[in-house]
């Protein structure tokens, strides 16, 4: 995937992958672009031996947070327990004319066996 701007897709340093953020088609409505940006992302990671089990960090940039229930629907659908830490942020626009853009940290430590303890679950 090439990037729209001098930067990387990706980058990796020490035991996390950072995935630039990530948008899709502005003609789609914010549930199409939620689901297209999310497979991209995961395909992104599949090039570096990861899935979306090995997010352990999200930041969501969307131009309207009245939209926030679809794309928590959609997302909702990618992950699962237990759920990478996560921003959501309104701006007031994005590249392109999107609504979504979507970044991600992941932990190349196995998704089965994470080396970190949700908060979640201490509580």
């Amino acid at each position: 995937m090439k990037p729209i701007g001098p930067y990387s897709v990706s980058r990796t340093a020490g035991n996390l992958v950072f995935v630039s953020g990530q948008i899709s088609d502005p003609c789609k409505d914010i549930k199409a672009q939620t689901s297209d940006i999310l497979s991209r992302i995961s395909t992104i990671l599949e090039g570096h031996g990861l899935a979306l089990g090995h997010v352990v960090k999200t930041t969501v940039f969307m131009t309207d947070l009245k939209d926030f229930d679809v794309m928590n629907s959609v997302y909702a659908t990618y992950f699962k327990e237990p759920y990478p830490a996560r921003s959501t942020i309104e701006v007031s626009a994005l590249p392109k004319g999107v609504q979504i853009e979507i970044e991600v940290i992941a932990s190349l430590a196995s998704a089965e066996h994470p080396s970190d303890k949700s908060i979640a679950r201490l509580v």
